[in-house]
Protein backbone atom coordinates (compact mmCIF):
# COMPACT_ATOMS: atom_id res chain seq x y z
CA UNK A 1 0.00 0.00 0.00
CA UNK A 2 1.77 3.03 -0.92
CA UNK A 3 1.54 5.79 1.39
CA UNK A 4 1.56 9.54 0.09
CA UNK A 5 2.16 12.57 2.07
CA UNK A 6 0.59 15.47 0.82
CA UNK A 7 1.77 19.17 2.32
CA UNK A 8 1.87 22.81 1.48
CA UNK A 9 1.24 25.99 3.00
CA UNK A 10 -1.97 27.80 3.69
CA UNK A 11 -4.15 28.63 0.35
CA UNK A 12 -1.14 26.36 -1.56
CA UNK A 13 -3.86 24.93 -3.21
CA UNK A 14 -2.83 21.34 -1.71
CA UNK A 15 -7.23 20.45 -0.47
CA UNK A 16 -7.37 21.01 -5.19
CA UNK A 17 -5.07 18.27 -5.56
CA UNK A 18 -6.19 15.69 -2.92
CA UNK A 19 -10.03 16.24 -3.98
CA UNK A 20 -8.19 15.09 -7.81
CA UNK A 21 -6.34 12.18 -6.18
CA UNK A 22 -9.26 11.12 -4.46
CA UNK A 23 -11.39 11.51 -8.16
CA UNK A 24 -8.80 9.20 -9.34
CA UNK A 25 -9.08 6.34 -6.70
CA UNK A 26 -6.75 7.42 -3.34
CA UNK A 27 -8.35 6.89 -0.23
CA UNK A 28 -7.51 10.49 1.33
CA UNK A 29 -7.01 10.77 4.74
CA UNK A 30 -7.42 14.65 6.09
CA UNK A 31 -5.23 15.39 9.54
CA UNK A 32 -7.50 18.50 9.67
CA UNK A 33 -10.93 16.75 9.90
CA UNK A 34 -8.98 13.97 12.22
CA UNK A 35 -8.09 17.34 14.77
CA UNK A 36 -11.87 17.81 14.45
CA UNK A 37 -12.66 14.42 15.18
CA UNK A 38 -10.34 13.86 17.96
CA UNK A 39 -11.59 17.28 19.41
CA UNK A 40 -15.44 16.40 19.57
CA UNK A 41 -17.26 16.56 22.53
CA UNK A 42 -17.08 13.84 25.03
CA UNK A 43 -13.57 13.22 23.59
CA UNK A 44 -10.88 12.49 26.25
CA UNK A 45 -8.42 15.29 24.26
CA UNK A 46 -11.39 18.38 24.45
CA UNK A 47 -10.65 16.95 28.35
CA UNK A 48 -7.61 17.43 28.32
CA UNK A 49 -7.41 20.78 26.58
CA UNK A 50 -10.33 22.56 28.94
CA UNK A 51 -8.13 21.04 31.97
CA UNK A 52 -5.49 22.87 30.59
CA UNK A 53 -6.53 25.98 28.85
CA UNK A 54 -9.72 26.75 30.88
CA UNK A 55 -13.24 26.55 30.85
CA UNK A 56 -13.57 29.56 28.56
CA UNK A 57 -11.80 27.63 25.43
CA UNK A 58 -15.37 25.38 25.48
CA UNK A 59 -18.24 26.85 23.96
CA UNK A 60 -21.84 27.06 25.48
CA UNK A 61 -22.96 23.59 23.26
CA UNK A 62 -19.78 21.67 24.94
CA UNK A 63 -17.29 21.83 21.90
CA UNK A 64 -14.62 23.44 21.13
CA UNK A 65 -14.39 27.15 21.04
CA UNK A 66 -11.54 27.36 18.25
CA UNK A 67 -11.47 31.32 18.23
CA UNK A 68 -10.75 31.23 22.16
CA UNK A 69 -8.27 28.45 21.95
CA UNK A 70 -6.76 30.01 18.95
CA UNK A 71 -6.20 32.89 21.05
CA UNK A 72 -4.51 31.38 23.91
CA UNK A 73 -2.17 29.65 21.93
CA UNK A 74 -1.53 31.81 18.43
CA UNK A 75 2.17 33.28 18.63
CA UNK A 76 2.73 31.88 22.21
CA UNK A 77 5.24 28.90 20.94
CA UNK A 78 4.75 27.81 25.13
CA UNK A 79 0.95 27.40 24.73
CA UNK A 80 1.34 26.24 21.54
CA UNK A 81 3.42 23.29 22.35
CA UNK A 82 1.16 22.19 24.94
CA UNK A 83 -1.52 22.07 22.93
CA UNK A 84 0.58 20.05 20.51
CA UNK A 85 1.56 17.52 23.67
CA UNK A 86 -1.93 16.82 23.69
CA UNK A 87 -3.51 16.67 20.19
CA UNK A 88 -0.70 15.34 18.50
CA UNK A 89 -0.51 11.75 20.42
CA UNK A 90 -4.64 11.38 19.22
CA UNK A 91 -4.34 12.46 15.82
CA UNK A 92 -1.12 10.25 15.05
CA UNK A 93 -3.48 7.38 16.42
CA UNK A 94 -6.19 7.79 14.95
CA UNK A 95 -4.68 8.50 11.04
CA UNK A 96 -2.95 5.62 11.61
CA UNK A 97 -6.04 3.62 12.73
CA UNK A 98 -7.62 5.07 9.07
CA UNK A 99 -4.82 3.87 7.48
CA UNK A 100 -4.58 0.43 8.57
CA UNK A 101 -8.84 0.30 7.92
CA UNK A 102 -7.63 1.22 3.97
CA UNK A 103 -4.91 -1.49 3.40
CA UNK A 104 -6.97 -4.03 5.12
CA UNK A 105 -9.90 -2.85 2.96
CA UNK A 106 -8.02 -2.92 -0.42
CA UNK A 107 -3.94 -4.03 0.18
CA UNK A 108 -3.23 -2.03 -3.10
CA UNK A 109 -5.07 0.99 -2.45
CA UNK A 110 -3.30 4.26 -2.54
CA UNK A 111 -3.54 6.55 0.58
CA UNK A 112 -3.30 10.37 0.68
CA UNK A 113 -2.20 12.02 3.96
CA UNK A 114 -3.33 15.36 3.76
CA UNK A 115 -1.65 17.27 6.77
CA UNK A 116 -0.16 20.77 6.26
CA UNK A 117 1.35 20.45 9.43
CA UNK A 118 3.67 17.36 7.99
CA UNK A 119 7.23 19.25 8.84
CA UNK A 120 6.16 20.57 12.55
CA UNK A 121 4.49 16.96 13.17
CA UNK A 122 5.28 13.79 11.03
CA UNK A 123 8.73 14.93 8.91
CA UNK A 124 10.47 11.33 9.89
CA UNK A 125 7.44 8.79 9.45
CA UNK A 126 7.79 6.09 6.69
CA UNK A 127 6.06 7.90 3.76
CA UNK A 128 6.83 6.44 0.48
CA UNK A 129 6.55 9.63 -1.08
CA UNK A 130 6.29 13.66 0.19
CA UNK A 131 3.96 15.33 -2.40
CA UNK A 132 4.90 19.14 -1.57
CA UNK A 133 1.78 21.66 -3.08
CA UNK A 134 3.75 25.30 -3.92
CA UNK A 135 2.84 28.70 -4.84
CA UNK A 136 4.91 31.92 -3.72
CA UNK A 137 3.82 33.61 -0.98
CA UNK A 138 2.74 37.04 -2.85
CA UNK A 139 0.28 34.04 -4.73
CA UNK A 140 -0.99 32.29 -1.73
CA UNK A 141 -1.53 36.21 0.18
CA UNK A 142 -3.54 37.30 -3.16
CA UNK A 143 -5.70 34.34 -2.96
CA UNK A 144 -6.42 34.51 1.21
CA UNK A 145 -7.29 37.83 0.34
CA UNK A 146 -9.38 37.95 -2.74
CA UNK A 147 -10.57 34.10 -2.08
CA UNK A 148 -11.30 33.94 1.65
CA UNK A 149 -12.02 37.52 2.38
CA UNK A 150 -9.20 38.19 4.87
CA UNK A 151 -7.12 41.52 5.44
CA UNK A 152 -3.53 41.37 4.06
CA UNK A 153 -1.98 41.64 7.52
CA UNK A 154 -4.29 38.91 8.62
CA UNK A 155 -2.99 36.90 5.46
CA UNK A 156 0.66 37.11 6.29
CA UNK A 157 -0.05 36.42 9.69
CA UNK A 158 -1.36 33.32 8.62
CA UNK A 159 1.53 32.57 6.34
CA UNK A 160 4.13 33.29 8.95
CA UNK A 161 2.37 30.95 11.35
CA UNK A 162 3.32 28.32 9.24
CA UNK A 163 7.25 26.81 8.44
CA UNK A 164 8.88 28.53 5.71
CA UNK A 165 8.49 27.30 2.27
CA UNK A 166 12.17 27.11 1.96
CA UNK A 167 11.61 24.13 4.72
CA UNK A 168 8.78 22.60 3.15
CA UNK A 169 10.31 22.38 -0.13
CA UNK A 170 13.37 20.93 1.54
CA UNK A 171 11.51 17.35 2.28
CA UNK A 172 9.83 17.23 -1.33
CA UNK A 173 10.40 14.00 -3.68
CA UNK A 174 7.21 15.88 -5.48
CA UNK A 175 6.62 19.57 -5.83
CA UNK A 176 3.59 20.44 -7.87
CA UNK A 177 3.50 23.68 -8.99
CA UNK A 178 -0.22 25.58 -8.14
CA UNK A 179 0.87 29.06 -8.78
CA UNK A 180 -0.84 28.83 -12.85
CA UNK A 181 -4.12 27.84 -13.51
CA UNK A 182 -6.24 24.92 -12.35
CA UNK A 183 -5.68 22.62 -15.53
CA UNK A 184 -1.81 22.57 -14.73
CA UNK A 185 -2.32 21.90 -11.65
CA UNK A 186 -4.37 19.07 -12.48
CA UNK A 187 -2.17 17.54 -15.04
CA UNK A 188 0.32 17.32 -12.72
CA UNK A 189 -1.51 16.06 -10.16
CA UNK A 190 -2.59 13.77 -12.88
CA UNK A 191 1.29 12.76 -13.74
CA UNK A 192 1.89 12.11 -10.22
CA UNK A 193 -1.16 9.38 -9.95
CA UNK A 194 0.20 7.86 -13.05
CA UNK A 195 3.81 7.97 -11.27
CA UNK A 196 2.51 6.17 -8.09
CA UNK A 197 0.42 3.50 -9.53
CA UNK A 198 2.65 2.59 -12.72
CA UNK A 199 6.15 2.38 -10.52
Amino acid sequence: MPLIALTGGIASGKSTIARRLAELGAVVVDADQIVRDVQAPGTPVLAAIAETFGAEVIAADGSLDRAALGAEVFGDPEQLARLNAIVHPAVRAESQRRFDDAASTDPGTVVVYDVPLLVEARVDDPWDLIVVAHAPVEERRRRLVGIRGMSEQAAQERIDAQVSDERRLAIADVVIDTSTSLEQTLAQTDELWERITTS
